[in-house]
């Protein structure tokens, strides 16, 4: 993917701090990931859930983009296996 800009709203920055993710960790889940989930009606963009690995360490990154290539960082956080299957694709 090629983001003309990338902006981290107020809660993913907060977000990022308290569970000690980097900016290049979700760039890289931004540039290596893959799309688990679309949410095409969202707004006032259509959102997307990624899924990455950094160091064997999950990590999903919720975005929306705009029309002219804008990505906006919604959360991101490293998913629980209490909720998510081990393949961190689904669900329980």
């Amino acid at each position: 993917m090629d983001y003309k800009n990338l902006y981290f709203s107020g809660h993913a920055t907060l977000q990022m701090f308290k569970r000690k993710i980097q900016v290049e960790e979700v760039v890289e889940v931004l540039m290596t990931g893959e799309i688990i989930k679309d949410y095409p009606d969202d707004k006032p963009y259509p959102s997307l859930l990624m899924l990455g690995f950094i160091n064997k360490r999950p990590l999903h990154v919720v975005l929306s983009t705009d029309k002219k290539g804008n990505c906006f960082i919604i959360t991101t956080y490293v998913p629980d296996i209490k909720i998510w299957n081990e393949d961190f694709i689904n669900k329980k």
